[in-house]
């Protein structure tokens, strides 16, 4: 079963994430970027989206895909929705889902959240799957 959890850190919020297998990461990932972030409604037209990351480090992948997104929430206050992670190797990341406009009136804003950042940034192997970390500048 996946799940997330938070841990302290200085000036900073950690998450650490286990699951069965690398896809089984992101969705809790993103449940718990949200989660710092407070309680967020959505409402309006959904809009499909893929996420597409290349390159050689999974960690570095994620948290790429972490920073979309943010900007995503930020720039154009937008929450992904209905995650499909439909690859996630060592060399590639693929997450489609909805981005669905944020209802600001039922929101609760808890934390604004500036970055994912490369500090203690991990996905090991562990004997049930994988745990990622990491960590969030508030």
């Amino acid at each position: 079963m996946s799940r997330y959890e938070f841990f302290d850190h200085t000036a900073d919020i950690g998450v650490r994430v286990r699951a069965p297998s690398l896809p089984g990461l992101i969705e809790p990932c993103t449940e718990g970027l949200y989660a710092i972030i407070g309680e967020i409604a959505t409402a309006g037209e959904p809009t499909a989206r893929t996420i597409d990351i290349s390159g050689d480090d999974p960690a570095i992948m994620l948290r790429d895909y972490l920073a979309e997104l943010l900007y995503l929430f930020d720039e154009g206050r937008r929450c992904f929705t209905d995650i499909d992670a439909r690859e996630f190797t060592p060399e590639r990341l693929v997450v489609a889902g909805q981005a669905r406009p944020v209802d600001k009136a039922r929101s609760f804003f808890e934390r604004e959240v500036k970055a994912i950042t490369y500090h203690e940034l991990a996905i090991r192997p562990v004997t049930d799957g994988y745990e990622a970390t990491y960590i969030v500048d508030i």
